[in-house]
């Protein structure tokens, strides 16, 4: 696959986005699908309550018949799709809960959970069994590949688990989530390209157009949210993606704001449990700059640009 196919894929799930969003959002409207916002949340927030949610259904959509139709279907292909997809239905299943009972909390945590780590398995078990690498992972910086043997699956699906909640984690201000996994996904597309995973570079580049599309709509003051379904299947894509690249560890770092919004959440309930004090204002990351006086939009483009650095920097240690 050439650089030029990316940008002619990445165009196509951009358009069928662009055309789907807003003839999604009266749907979503009509059937009450609004955004329920955390009453601990920053108060600024709550202006955005009955924002259209589940606009992630068009991303999925979009990556879908992109995907299918840019180039041969393959097993890898379907299986990427199938975590995509998997990680889709279960953030739809969360926000449908949430919608129809009018709050912020959808699925309980072990519901999720263990929905999640039923999917993860399956994408490491596949991956284990049919992969060239086998049960090695490539370890940026040295360069080398080590055999994780018996702690393949479970160190897998740990990272499958961890990125897709990271991803929901980031969904937290306007064109955030969409924009940083814009970047990610381009740069695995790149990545792709560069070392032959056409399959993994198709995907990948479906899903930049598809969050680029959805971005002209989820921008700053956003017209609709992807909700739980779309930040579950974009986390579960990128997953997927970076695993069958074998650069799962690589993602971490691209990755580095989804990172740094977990570890904020980690740190903030840690810290409160055991010394009854917080370290941020408020958690995720983006949240403490928020109440530290930077506007929305400026958190939002520190973020972007941050991913973007991040980006640059993993593309030259894989």
């Amino acid at each position: 696959m050439e650089y030029l196919q990316i940008g002619i894929t990445t165009a196509i799930a951009f358009v069928i986005t662009v055309i789907g969003i807003p003839l999604m959002i009266p749907v979503l409207k009509r059937i009450k699908a609004g955004q329920s916002i955390r009453e601990d949340g920053p108060q600024s927030h709550m202006i955005k309550s009955g924002t259209p949610t589940m606009g992630g259904l068009v991303i999925i959509g979009a990556v879908l018949i992109t995907s299918l139709t840019a180039g041969k279907t393959t097993t890898d292909m379907l299986i990427i799709i199938a975590a995509f997809v998997a990680f889709g239905i279960l953030g739809f299943l969360d926000d449908f809960v949430k919608v129809s009972m009018k709050r912020n909390l959808g699925l309980t945590a072990i519901q999720k959970l263990a929905l999640q780590i039923l999917i993860a398995v399956g994408l490491a078990f596949y991956q284990s069994k049919v992969s060239i690498y086998g049960t090695t992972v490539f370890i940026p910086f040295v360069n080398e590949y080590w055999d994780f043997g018996i702690w393949y699956i479970p160190f897998i699906a740990f990272v499958v688990v961890a990125m897709v909640n990271s991803v929901n984690l980031t969904d937290g201000l306007d064109g955030l989530a969409s924009g940083v996994t814009l970047i990610v996904a381009l740069f695995l597309a790149i990545v792709g390209t560069t070392y032959g995973f056409t399959t993994a570079s198709v995907f990948c580049a479906a899903m930049a157009g598809a969050c680029f599309g959805f971005l002209m709509f989820n921008k700053h003051p956003a017209k609709v949210f992807m909700g739980d379904t779309g930040s579950l299947a974009l986390g579960g894509g990128i997953a997927a993606a970076a695993i069958m690249m074998n650069i799962e560890l690589v993602i971490p770092i691209a990755g580095g704001v989804y990172v740094a919004e977990t570890v904020s959440v980690i740190l903030q309930v840690a810290s409160y449990k055991l010394r009854k004090k917080r370290i941020f204002k408020m958690a995720p990351l983006h949240h403490h700059f928020e109440l530290s006086g930077w506007k929305e939009t400026k958190v939002v483009a520190v973020f972007w640009t941050t991913t973007f650095v991040l980006c640059a920097i993993s593309l030259l240690i894989v």
